[in-house]
């Protein structure tokens, strides 16, 4: 369990309706995967708008909604948090629920027109040879150490590798 104050250090909020000196299990932005005290977090999506799934998740045991818009009905016993953009709440809310693990990366970018496959690759191989721990993600491949991810959705796939 984590304490829900620490899991929103450096969260932008608006405004908060309930406490927030509570211990949560989990975090998930899927009403489907919500349980007993789980934060539950409504993002609007291109299919689906995730404020819609607000009752659901509090009925499964969500004790905490951030969103971006209040429901009409409010439960007693649960918090909702508002914020300007749900998603980028998550991201920081993960972080903090997860120990902040981007903090012991060290990040290569390549930008450019042509050949960054190719130096983002040659550059895996280096450093994998050295004796790092590595990582590439490219949209034609995506690799952690030696184990290879189809390159379809590298957001959803980095997503995974991180446990969202």
């Amino acid at each position: 369990m984590n304490s829900l104050a620490d899991i929103l250090y450096k969260v932008t909020i608006n405004a908060v309706v309930g406490a927030t000196n509570l211990e949560v299990r989990h975090i998930d932005f899927n009403s489907r995967n919500i349980g007993v005290n789980d934060v539950f977090v409504a993002i609007k999506g291109g299919v689906s708008d995730g404020h819609n799934f607000i009752e659901q998740a509090v009925q499964q045991g969500a004790v905490v909604v951030v969103c971006e818009q209040l429901p009409k009905v409010l439960k007693e016993g649960v918090t909702y948090i508002t914020v300007d953009h749900s998603s980028k709440a998550l991201a920081v809310m993960a972080s903090n629920y997860y120990g902040n693990p981007s903090s012991n990366l060290k990040l290569v970018g390549v930008t450019g027109t042509n050949g960054k496959t190719t130096i983002a690759s040659l550059l895996y191989q280096l450093f994998k040879k050295a004796g790092y721990k590595v990582g590439l993600l490219s949209t034609v491949v995506i690799k952690v150490n030696d184990k290879d991810y189809k390159a379809t959705h590298t957001t959803r796939i980095l997503l995974q590798l991180i446990g969202i």
